[in-house]
């Protein structure tokens, strides 16, 4: 009897090479579609993951490779969990990361729900990710595509449930691998923005009934009104293009104060941090293990990497970089790795002694 394995298909190049790459291996392949989104909002063209024309992609794919498919609806969850926590984090005046939230508590949870449904020992996704016999996520810096980044939040239980077929690959070599196997989504191009804000976030939170956004001031920190902006949530703090005002200079958002309607510009130095606090943490070893140990830490997906090292005080957790650095944003998550190996992460805030 074949192994059985559930694979999650977006309807995307990756996840497609997943499930072909798991099928020549022996597996017993079952493709599930998680259909995220209200129809309303899945009406997008494609530009996103989860659209009505990614299902169908999935589908398709499926066929092809002579697979079962299914689509499971989850929208309802989905809201409540990634939508509502998006919306909460920029009326709080944060940046959130609703993919990272998504994989956690909606793609995966769900996918090995459905695994133990359906008998399934393993759960495959199309992510770039490798593991090592301990169940720990290996970054690949060589590899842009990594998406360990995203993984974080995964516990080891469901890791070892895990098999990323694409480990070891790139894009152009998936690309030309999922080309050979005469599948026709081969050049289809990779999801871009928020998949349940097409438009863009800014139109997604005007369009929003549990938002309020009205206009307040801009000011520099020593409290001098610099002008007008258009609602505090429409901002993230490090943003420098499209404040909607000329003031002869570049600024920088550099702090947002939600209870005053108040947006704080400065220069890009206001911007550095030597040192954040890490809540809402989620960690695979015990952080006294990683006492006086060089880490590396990413404070956002696009880091290429900061060193430093991780603080414990009163069962509180911070991190301080060797050098100061901008990359940092309240809400945001920062991912840190032990030679390369995932250890754990948590949600950036910004603290004061």
């Amino acid at each position: 009897m074949k192994t059985k394995v559930i694979v999650g298909m977006s309807g995307g190049v990756d996840s497609s090479a997943a499930a072909l790459f798991l099928k020549k291996q022996g597996y017993e392949v079952i493709g599930i579609t998680l259909k995220h989104l209200p129809d309303e909002l899945s009406e997008n063209g494609g530009k996103t993951c989860c659209s009505i024309d990614d299902i169908t992609d999935a589908k398709n794919v499926c066929s092809h490779l002579e697979i079962p498919h299914y689509t499971i609806d989850v929208s309802e969850e989905f809201k409540k969990e990634v939508m509502d926590y998006f919306i909460k984090m920029y009326n709080e005046g944060k940046t959130p990361s609703p993919c990272v939230i998504c994989d956690e508590k909606i793609k995966i949870k769900k996918l090995a729900e459905i695994a133990d449904k359906m008998g399934a020992e393993y759960i495959a996704t199309g992510h770039y990710s490798g593991k090592t016999l301990e169940n720990k996520l290996i970054w690949d810096r060589e590899n842009t595509k990594d998406q360990t980044y995203m993984l974080y939040r995964l516990d080891t239980g469901i890791l070892s449930r895990m098999l990323f077929p694409l480990s070891g690959y790139n894009k152009k070599e998936i690309r030309e691998i999922v080309k050979e196997a005469g599948i026709r989504i081969h050049s289809k191009p990779d999801s871009q923005g928020i998949c349940f804000a097409p438009k863009g976030y800014e139109d997604f939170l005007k369009g929003s009934k549990e938002i309020v956004i009205k206009e307040g001031l801009f000011k520099d920190k020593n409290g001098n009104v610099l002008g007008k902006h258009k609602g505090y949530q429409l901002f993230t703090v490090g943003q420098r293009r499209g404040l909607g005002i000329n003031l002869g200079k570049m600024y920088f958002i550099t702090d947002i104060i939600p209870e005053e309607n108040l947006i704080i510009l400065g220069e890009f130095q206001d911007l550095m941090k030597k040192s954040v606090k890490v809540i809402n943490y989620k960690f695979n070893t015990e952080l006294e293990n990683t006492a006086g140990k060089k880490i590396t830490a990413r404070p956002r997906f696009s880091s290429k990497g900061l060193t430093g090292e991780i603080i414990t005080k009163d069962k509180e957790v911070y991190f301080v970089f060797d050098n100061e650095n901008a990359e940092n944003a309240e809400g945001q998550h920062i991912v840190f790795y032990l030679d390369d190996v995932l250890i754990g992460g948590g949600e950036i805030a910004f603290y004061k002694f």
